[in-house]
């Protein structure tokens, strides 16, 4: 990975390149990608951990959630996941539905977005593809099969892995910070007057108004995306689960050296230069781009909820077994710990937020939630 950034440094105008460069060569490299290698990246082997992964209860919420959705809603019986990762999520809800809601799993068609090729290798492992699943490589060619998507829309950690623009403030002028190499061939930051009109323009745009010594992620690759998923969507249901900021939030003092960060055998990592291709990069996501560009294409904000919030409002509470059970290690013990760990205050939903949008689609919402 060393030799294939420094070509790509050696071979760019004045020897320097964008963050949204070095993330897409790090992350989505054909060969030597973190995202892209034959090895494992979630779990106790990996270098993070997702909540779909502490626990099928997670699936399994969303199960009863979508159940609601096709039965009583009417919303059409598709769901498409982008990004499943190892496809744990895609199992427990299958599972779920199967094992509790079988009129709804024998209506439902599930459909995998997935680039990485190893990734796609484990959903085959796990899942019936060909059968419930469909598994596509990319979007475009999930429009090829499905011009027009109408159904449930869910994605768990999928825009804080996409590639961002970063920028600085210094002396009271904004400044692009790109990637180069030092005089010991080594990689180093630089820092370039700023003069992507596109970079301008979403800070024109979100108000957002940097003070001396901030930096922060532009999400120009986010909006390029949410622009090819518009003409996807007919009529859906949206659940975006993922950490991020509101533009206020991005302008609290806490937030001035940016969210750029490595993950690395669990070990948060500041410098995003460290361990190029073998660790994952990731930043907080802009929620109120998502809500703004979304309403832009008619996806209408229906609400947003910290996810433990989600949780209980959603009913997971009733996965939770009273009965007492004396062995740990056994499958109840195991689910009830999980659920715990996901509402309690402090732990990793405190973290998260359930973004909810809806296109061409009124739903009651009552219907769904518990808490109302």
């Amino acid at each position: 990975m060393q030799r294939i950034l420094k070509e790509l440094i050696k071979s760019s105008p004045n020897n320097e390149i964008t963050y949204e460069q070095y993330m897409n060569t790090v992350l989505y490299h054909e060969e030597k990608g973190y995202y892209m290698k034959n090895e494992e990246k979630v779990g106790k082997k990996g270098d993070f951990i997702t909540t779909s992964n502490i626990s099928n209860v997670f699936g399994k919420l969303f199960a009863s959630i979508f159940h609601k959705l096709i039965m009583l809603e009417k919303i059409e019986p598709f769901i498409c996941e982008i990004g499943g990762g190892n496809g744990r999520f895609a199992k427990a809800v299958l599972d779920e539905l199967h094992n509790t809601y079988r009129d709804t799993y024998k209506k439902i068609t599930y459909i995998l977005i997935e680039t990485s090729a190893y990734h796609r290798r484990l959903q085959q492992e796990l899942l019936p593809i060909g059968k419930k699943v469909i598994q596509f490589q990319s979007l475009d060619e999930a429009k090829k099969n499905f011009p027009i998507f109408n159904g449930i829309l869910f994605s768990n950690e999928l825009f804080d892995a996409f590639p961002v623009r970063v920028i600085e403030k210094k002396d009271d002028s904004i400044y692009e910070v790109k990637i180069t190499l030092n005089k010991d061939d080594q990689l180093c930051e630089i820092f370039v007057p700023l003069a992507d009109e596109r970079i301008m323009h979403y800070l024109d745009c979100t108000k957002i108004a940097l003070v001396n010594g901030q930096r922060f992620e532009v999400p120009l690759p986010m909006l390029t995306y949410l622009d090819e998923l518009n003409d996807f969507l007919g009529n859906v249901v949206a659940f975006t689960v993922d950490y991020g900021y509101t533009n206020e939030e991005w302008m609290e003092p806490a937030r001035r050296k940016g969210s750029l960060r490595g993950y690395y055998k669990h070990h948060l990592i500041n410098n995003p230069l460290e361990y190029p291709g073998s660790m994952d990069l990731t930043t907080h996501i802009h929620f109120d781009t998502l809500i703004s560009n979304g309403t832009k294409y008619g996806l209408e904000f229906v609400k947003k909820l910290r996810q433990d919030e989600f949780l209980l409002a959603a009913g997971i509470l009733t996965f939770l077994q009273d009965n007492f059970d004396s062995n740990p290690f056994s499958k109840k013990s195991k689910q009830n710990r999980a659920i715990r760990s996901l509402i309690m205050d402090g732990g990793m939903s405190t973290a998260f937020h359930v973004l909810i949008q809806q296109k061409n689609s009124k739903i009651n919402w009552d219907h769904v939630f518990y808490d109302k």
